[in-house]
């Protein structure tokens, strides 16, 4: 496919959590029989697939060390300085470190300094220039600064001039496609994110030895009324063969029909994400089923689930990723006075997530996209697991979200209240119209992947943009 034989991605962040740039990599391997170099930051673990790939090579730059809390005159001269120290340890990795690629694919965001670094090292060492749009990154920045900051027009700029000089441009809804034509003069091909072949229903083995590993994140109580730990219907820790969702007797394994409805957020824990929102959606859930109890929760009596036969479940929430607020956000968690939700936060393993995606009832996405034009891949990895999603409205969502065949959309924790009432009523055997959604998404489980989507759309490109560049 070229001279060379190479590609080399580029992430100025985790590679384990930038998925879509790991898929890249993948089918630059085996679609393309390329060697790939992965230059990016370490940090979480990327798909054993990426890992085992005797054609994939990673390797991990130092990163900006993490300083004590600094005086107030000292801190615009090191946030100067980290920019700087990236740009030089960039620099080394894609001049020097690494052999001379027929391609370099990067991500952006962020902009500064990565895509001044790669348009350089393309020039430098003859290869091609493609950049992948996940946004904006002078959106991110306002979300700090604020529009009219000069530094944001300053980024802007610098985003904009070196997104020109690039050879192609992909990007991932047709709305960003739209801006950068009309408004940056840039011609870029819409990929849309679609999930791999490893996210996917989990089977009924699959759910009750995830549900084992995890067990003891499960069990840890987030407050004395915790409805999963504390009740009667909670796990018995020293048993193997109980979890709170699945028994196994023999070598038979079974689903309760008294227990919790599993809800899953994946979220970065930034200010893009109000994960407050779904705090308040839970409080009303939890409040308005008492209220349909008759209960007063001013006695602090206790429910009996194995005994109470009850049209809403409990909820057991369990919250995936990274960031900066999740300290604050657990703080808030635990002071909540919650009987029929519970909520638990984990990392989970590359491997392991896709199965908690594909053993749960529901997913939320909080995501709002500074700019308004990218799409949340989480919301495509519970898709590919056959996983109906509540998602925030915003501008360009329904490109990926069919409201009431795949999923709903919300604008407030009361909708999104509203929401899990309806979607839970008569769980787990009469909510039609979670299993409705369901049946759509399993129509389409096995039909569309990131590899056909990827063949028919991103590697025309590069094949053209890497011919190009050596006639």
């Amino acid at each position: 496919m070229g001279k060379r034989g190479r590609a080399a991605v580029v992430v100025l962040g985790d590679i384990g959590r930038s998925p879509r740039m790991q898929y890249h990599a993948l089918s630059l391997a085996r679609q393309t029989f390329l060697e790939v170099d992965i230059v990016a930051y370490g940090g979480s673990e990327p798909h054993i697939s990426v890992l085992e790939h005797q054609s994939i090579h990673i390797h991990k730059m130092p990163q900006w060390p993490t300083l004590p809390r600094l005086p107030e005159l000292f801190r615009p001269l090191f946030l100067m300085l980290k920019p700087i120290f990236q740009f030089f340890v960039l620099l080394w990795y894609l001049c020097v470190k690494i052999p001379a690629p027929d391609v370099f694919i990067v991500q952006n965001p962020p902009s500064v300094p990565t895509l001044v670094v790669v348009k350089f090292a393309s020039w430098l060492r003859h290869s091609a220039f493609i950049i992948d749009w996940h946004n904006f990154g002078y959106t991110l920045l306002a979300l700090s600064l604020g529009r009219s900051s000069l530094f944001v027009a300053i980024y802007r700029w610098i985003e904009k001039g070196c997104g020109k000089m690039a050879h192609g441009s992909l990007c991932v809804t047709k709305a960003m496609q739209h801006e950068l034509s009309q408004n940056w003069g840039i011609k870029a091909t819409v990929l849309y994110d679609q999930p791999p072949e490893f996210f996917r229903p989990a089977s009924l083995e699959e759910k009750h030895s995830l549900f084992c590993r995890i067990s003891k994140h499960i069990n840890e109580p987030y407050g004395r009324r915790d409805c999963v730990s504390n009740g009667s219907a909670g796990p018995q820790n020293n048993d193997p063969s109980v979890t709170p969702f699945t028994t196994k007797v023999g070598t038979d394994i079974f689903l309760k029909q008294n227990r919790p409805a599993l809800v899953v957020s994946s979220t970065s824990w930034t200010p893009d994400e109000d994960f407050g929102i779904l705090l308040e959606a839970a409080l009303m859930y939890d409040r308005r089923v008492a209220a349909l109890l008759g209960e007063d929760d001013k006695t602090g009596d206790e429910i009996c689930w194995d005994e109470k036969q009850f049209a809403y479940p409990r909820l057991l929430f369990i919250i995936t990723g990274k960031g900066p607020q999740k300290e604050k956000y657990e703080k808030k968690i635990r002071k909540l006075n919650l009987k029929r939700v519970a909520f638990r936060t984990m990392w989970l393993s590359a491997e392991d997530y896709p199965l908690l995606l594909g053993s749960a009832d529901l997913g939320v996405c909080l995501h709002t996209s500074s700019s308004g034009l990218d799409l949340p891949m989480k919301v495509v990895d519970m898709f590919g697991c056959g996983l109906p999603v509540c998602a925030v409205s915003y501008s360009c969502i329904k490109e990926l979200v069919d409201v009431e065949k795949n999923g709903l959309l919300f604008s407030s924790s009361s909708e999104l209240a509203d929401e899990l009432m309806m979607l839970f009523e008569g769980f787990p055997e009469k909510c039609n119209a979670l299993k409705s959604m369901r049946s759509n998404l399993m129509e389409r489980v096995s039909s569309v992947r990131w590899a056909t989507t990827w063949e028919e759309h991103a590697k025309p490109l590069i094949t053209e943009v890497i011919a190009e560049n050596y006639t």
